[in-house]
């Protein structure tokens, strides 16, 4: 069964997850040639190694709370905060509870 990615102009429900996080995965809600959006879903104790992305990007802590680490800057991310990066920046994130991200990114540098 296909993913169901939203439509230009429909409401995505990005509320917290509260109970149901721990079954819920992480989903790409809307994409297109140049976006995309995605809700991560990340355990407590979870671990995203350093990486990095071509395009910009924000990712919002929902609910939850987590590190997010740029070279030896450790900021704890807490829900209605919201980090803005530029494409190329290497980054870890690191669960601090069950946590809630919404991720928008720009594609391919556009």
């Amino acid at each position: 069964m296909a993913i169901h990615h939203a439509l230009s102009g429909e409401m995505i429900d990005i509320r917290p997850l509260g109970d149901a996080i721990r079954a819920t995965q992480s989903a790409t809600l809307y994409k297109t040639q140049h976006l995309e959006v995605f809700r991560m879903v990340l355990s407590a104790g979870k671990e995203i190694p350093e990486h990095k992305v071509v395009g910009e990007f924000t990712i919002q802590c929902l609910e939850g709370s987590v590190e997010f680490s740029i070279g030896t800057t450790r900021d704890i991310m807490r829900a209605g905060d919201l980090k803005c990066l530029a494409g190329g920046v290497r980054h870890s994130l690191l669960a601090i509870e069950d946590s809630s991200l919404l991720v928008t990114l720009l594609l391919h540098g556009a």
